[in-house]
């Protein structure tokens, strides 16, 4: 069995490149990825998939997991909208959030839930999660992360919140507010939801098996 990373509902790539650069198959699973060919960067795979049905490859031993359900229909950005969208949406939401959560729960692997701040813990069996960052928190990785946007995190089996490390020339700068100014366009949700290379760069490291960081590190 071979080693893999796992990322559902992931159109970016960004989460899964610290893997990767570890020498770990990942495979990026999402509607908007291509349904007829698969594209292939390195050791990331972009393969179209609804995290509904979706299965890994034969061959695959999960080692990490983690999962972006869409948001559009579930957060603090679009209530004005939910009258308007009522049940029917919010269903569809909450199928694909159970289906990854499900999904992580099989793995075994440590992994987790993103989602901004919305509706989603106010739903009993969903519940709060158990972290909340910003991209701001995790400069001292990236740089570029000099921005808010709280953002929820439900762990699962193990995971472990990397703690926050913030550059030094950051310190006393406020964050830009990028995401809430990212103009109208037809890829802005992707912009919102994107992860930050920042945290996925730390998460990798409290996370990843020490062979893959030392490896990372040579």
């Amino acid at each position: 069995m071979k080693d893999c990373a796992i990322f559902l509902c992931d159109r970016t790539g960004v989460a899964a490149q610290p893997w990767a650069e570890a020498g770990i198959e990942c495979f990026c699973v999402d509607v908007q990825h291509s349904i007829r060919r698969d594209r292939t960067e390195g050791l990331i795979h972009f393969v179209w998939g609804d995290a509904r049905s979706w299965t890994p490859p034969e061959g695959y031993r999960p080692i990490f997991v983690g999962a972006w359900p869409p948001c559009t229909h579930v957060s603090v950005s679009g209530t004005r909208d939910h009258g308007k969208k009522r049940g029917h949406m919010l269903r569809d939401a909450l199928e694909i959030f159970e289906a990854c959560r499900q999904s992580i729960a099989w793995s075994g692997a440590p992994g987790f839930l993103e989602n901004p701040v919305g509706i989603l813990s106010s739903i009993p069996h969903i519940g709060k999660p158990g972290h909340y960052f910003h991209p701001a928190d995790y400069t001292g990785w990236c740089e570029d992360d000099h921005y808010t946007k709280k953002t929820c995190i439900w762990p699962m089996n193990g995971f472990v919140m990397p703690p926050k490390l913030v550059g030094q020339q950051f310190s006393g700068v406020v964050p830009d507010n990028r995401i809430h100014f990212a103009s109208p366009s037809d890829d802005r949700g992707d912009i919102r939801s994107a992860t930050p290379l920042g945290f996925s760069r730390a998460v990798f490291h409290a996370n990843a098996p020490a062979h893959l960081r030392e490896r990372l590190a040579a």
